[in-house]
């Protein structure tokens, strides 16, 4: 891990900017624009630290509720009790006013959502975040972008728009790309360091204002890159690698009938050496991560990235893929794809969180509706997915319904807890091999284990 840039002293001969060099992380008022799942953990993190954080989100629910002390965001341990905390001793405040936050701030760390629509990086919440910081940019300020983003956009979008709107030249602030690491479920504890901190900047001052900025707040430390656009694209590349792998291992689960083996064990028992690490097959790839990262560098080059497009592709047709052996074993055990009712076990793309965004579930189960299968959805943790046209009950609703089959696409705990033997005879698709129904009469194929 480098904890500088080698050969660049700091600061840099001749930089004149106010930002302090030697410094204590609480003297200085940090604002945090976007109050998400992740954005909110990182402010009320910041806040522990620095005693002095305002919080901005558009969201006037979610800026309400943070200032009674109350965190919007399910699931995160520690993180209703931090948040109470830290409003109760007036270190977090939140506002929808993003200007008059960023006046009275001299750090700006923005966490907005990034997403992707119709192929193309959205990216108006950050341009939306940039304009409100660049309304109250004083010189020495820094400015730290969190969210994912194409490679270059700290240098080709957020810098010339903070210049352009403030009226400062590039040198009198600071900013650097430092992407967040953090997983749903586990995010007070990778942003306090379970990995070190990634920090670039724009140029080696902005560096290491990220790198001292970062390092009171991450115990892992902080790993310092040449710039801006190779720690946009570490983030980035990050997720390639996983969906490249989980599409191997997908592409391989789809040659288990073929060759007659688990292609699961033999996945396995290949990663007992060292140089392979082949990822787990599975019911298809979900979040806000994988299936919207390739797509943050597939569109520089149109129409090449023939692996990052051929993975996506191998992810997206999982849930279809899984559907049609549902109603393989449907037919094979006599009944009608038109007759049967199906229950579709996981709405969330992830075990324990309450998160919808691309989940396989839904193109799995317009699938079945295609071939006129009534779709039950089944989840512990939402009764709501947006687009999900099927009546959706609690898991242990199932005791009260007639069902002809089931597809496991997330392995929350409660799917293996239930009954399975009050059920008729079933036909059954685990796509994650999680389900232990080896002593019913139900027929089953593992997604994996043919």
């Amino acid at each position: 891990m480098s904890e500088t840039v080698p050969g660049t002293p700091y600061p840099p001969a001749g930089d004149e900017r106010t930002f302090p060099w030697a410094f204590g992380l609480g003297e200085y008022p940090v604002a945090v624009y976007g109050l998400g799942k992740m954005g909110l953990p990182l402010a009320a993190v910041f806040a522990e630290e620095t005693g002095n954080v305002v919080g901005v989100d558009i969201d006037e629910g979610v800026v309400a509720g943070i200032e009674a002390g109350e965190s919007h965001v399910a699931g995160e341990p520690g993180l209703d009790d931090l948040v109470s905390k830290t409003v109760e001793r007036g270190a977090l405040r939140a506002t929808t006013d993003g200007e008059r936050a960023a006046e009275s701030a001299r750090i700006h760390v923005v966490m907005v959502p990034t997403l992707v629509t119709d192929g193309e990086p959205e990216l108006g919440a950050l341009d939306a975040a940039i304009e409100d910081i660049a309304a109250g940019l004083d010189p020495g300020d820094a400015v730290f972008v969190e969210c994912t983003v194409p490679p270059r956009t700290c240098v080709d979008r957020v810098q010339p728009a903070l210049v352009s709107e403030s009226g400062l030249d590039p040198d009198e602030f600071g900013l650097a790309f430092c992407p967040e690491r953090t997983m749903s479920g586990r995010a007070i504890e990778d942003i306090r360091g379970s990995y070190p901190k990634v920090v670039g900047g724009v140029d080696p001052a902005s560096t290491e204002l990220a790198r001292r900025v970062y390092r009171e707040v991450n115990d892992a430390g902080v790993h310092t890159v040449r710039d801006a656009t190779t720690a946009e694209a570490v983030k980035v590349f990050e997720g390639l690698y996983r969906d490249v792998n989980i599409a191997l291992a997908n592409e391989l689960a789809q040659f288990a009938d073929a060759f007659g083996i688990d292609v699961t064990e033999a996945i396995e028992t290949a990663n007992t050496q060292p140089f392979c690490d082949i990822h787990t097959p599975g019911a298809g790839v979900g979040g806000h991560c994988i299936p919207y990262y390739p797509h943050f560098v597939m569109g520089e080059f149109e129409p090449d990235a023939p692996l990052l497009r051929t993975a996506r592709a191998v992810n997206d047709r999982m849930p279809v893929f899984v559907a049609e052996r549902l109603l393989d074993e449907l037919r094979a055990v006599g009944t009608t794809p038109a007759d049967a009712t199906v229950a579709v076990l996981g709405l969330t793309y992830r075990p324990g969180v309450a998160e919808v965004r691309a989940t396989p579930a839904k193109p799995l189960a317009d699938r079945l509706a295609d071939a006129g299968v009534t779709v039950l959805g089944v989840d512990p943790l939402v009764d709501y997915v947006p687009g999900f046209d099927h009546e959706v009950l609690d898991p242990y609703e199932l005791y009260d319904r007639e069902l002809d089959g089931a597809v496991l696409v997330t392995d929350h705990d409660v799917f293996s807890e239930l009954d399975w033997g009050a059920f008729d005879r079933l036909a059954v698709v685990d796509g994650r091999q999680a389900l232990d129904l080896a002593e019913t009469d139900h027929s089953v194929y593992t997604v994996g284990g043919g």
